[in-house]
């Protein structure tokens, strides 16, 4: 039966290449499932604090853009927070529907609520970033917790669960934000494309490597926002207020993250490929300014997934080492599936264990399509 197997000498030598290249993609994506994967799989999330003498006061940070009926859903869930300090800051950014009359009301009903209003925004920032600055040197507070309007908290301890880790040397608390549940393929790719990018950078984080956090459900010291000067470094980039921020100020020693149910924000999809394909084009074109590291880290991972099936359908095409081919698939869709599916129990449990396989194929072809057309696209507006 050994014998019958094929060797190296029965191929040419570019299918013995393709062979090899197989190989390598197996045992570096193992090398992410085992090392850094696994650590989010088995990761233990720190539990709230039992003394409200240790609960330090919070200010809730949301920028809102013609938001009105999201920011009637969102902000009775905020003010109904089981937590003794908090406020909430409402950046009103040039709305021109009635969200100034409605959140001006709301103000003065509830003295938690404050409202920030921009009339203009200065040509050398980003709209989002200078809505953000503006809310966060509002705060009275050192620790800032910032979502998005059509966001919606998972409980009433969502403060509690995602502040809770800011203690002594952490400052910077990266939470996640799932997607809501509907039927059709292109939910199916946000939720699951989501969800695989919350497994990437948490699982960096956890192995001390943190790269990025997103914007809809994060927390940090503003002490921290000041000492870098904020955005200063990228002003004028559409985005990266929170990936591009995180990448440059949270370290092994003072980043955490939290995976606890009632720590997640819930956003509302897109509806449409052309709006999602537009906001990932926008998350793309800055990925391009990340640390050389961290690029080169993620760039591994995403090549590494794409040669995997490419060499592995090109080989089976030329009915080359398929016995090796099938084995070197199962093994590699076996741990992966095992150890995502352990985290999609924790993060996403609308995510079932054999869909897992079948976005690993479909993402890796995704990623080719928006990669390539970020490219070659200039710069897009944040919605």
């Amino acid at each position: 039966m050994i014998s019958e197997l094929p060797l190296f000498t029965d191929y040419p030598l570019y299918i013995n290449i393709l062979f090899c290249v197989f190989v390598g993609t197996i045992a570096i994506s193992l090398f992410y499932q085992l090392f850094f994967f696994s650590r989010l799989a088995f990761y233990k999330d720190i539990q709230k604090p039992e003394s409200v003498d240790e609960w330090p006061g919070v200010s809730v940070v949301v920028c809102a853009w013609n938001e009105l009926e999201n920011l009637k859903k969102l902000i009775p869930l905020l003010l109904n927070q089981k937590y003794p300090y908090f406020e909430i800051i409402i950046v009103d950014d040039r709305s021109d529907d009635e969200c100034y009359d409605f959140l001006l009301f709301e103000s003065f009903k509830h003295p938690k609520l404050h409202l920030v209003r921009i009339n203009d925004t200065p040509d050398h920032i980003s709209s989002k970033k200078y809505a953000l600055t503006l809310g966060i040197k509002a705060a009275q507070y050192d620790i800032v917790l910032l979502t998005d309007a059509d966001c919606l908290p998972e409980s009433d301890n969502w403060i509690t669960y995602m502040t809770s880790p800011i203690r002594d040397e952490k400052k910077v608390v990266l939470g996640f934000s799932p997607y809501r549940y509907n039927t059709g393929f292109l939910n199916f790719l946000i939720r699951h494309e989501t969800f695989y990018t919350a497994v990437q950078y948490m699982s960096f984080a956890v192995a001390g490597l943190p790269y990025m956090g997103v914007g809809r459900n994060l927390s940090y010291r503003k002490s921290l926002f000041i000492q870098n000067k904020g955005f200063h470094s990228h002003l004028r980039v559409v985005g990266g207020d929170d990936d591009l921020f995180v990448g440059e100020v949270a370290n092994k020693k003072n980043t955490a993250i939290c995976v606890l149910p009632d720590s997640f924000m819930v956003s509302e999809p897109k509806s449409t490929f052309k709006t999602w394909f537009r906001q990932k084009r926008r998350h793309l074109n800055v990925g391009k300014k990340y640390k050389l590291r961290n690029k080169f880290l993620l760039a591994m991972l995403s090549l590494s997934q794409l040669l995997f099936w490419v060499c592995g359908i090109l080989l089976v095409c030329l009915q080359a080492f398929i016995p090796f081919v099938v084995i070197g698939w199962l093994i590699r869709t076996i741990v992966q599936t095992w150890l995502l599916y352990r985290i999609a129990k924790r993060l996403d449990e609308s995510i079932e264990w054999y869909t897992l396989p079948l976005f690993d194929f479909f993402y890796t072809f995704y990623y080719m399509f928006i990669g390539t057309w970020a490219l070659f696209t200039k710069r897009a507006s944040w919605s």
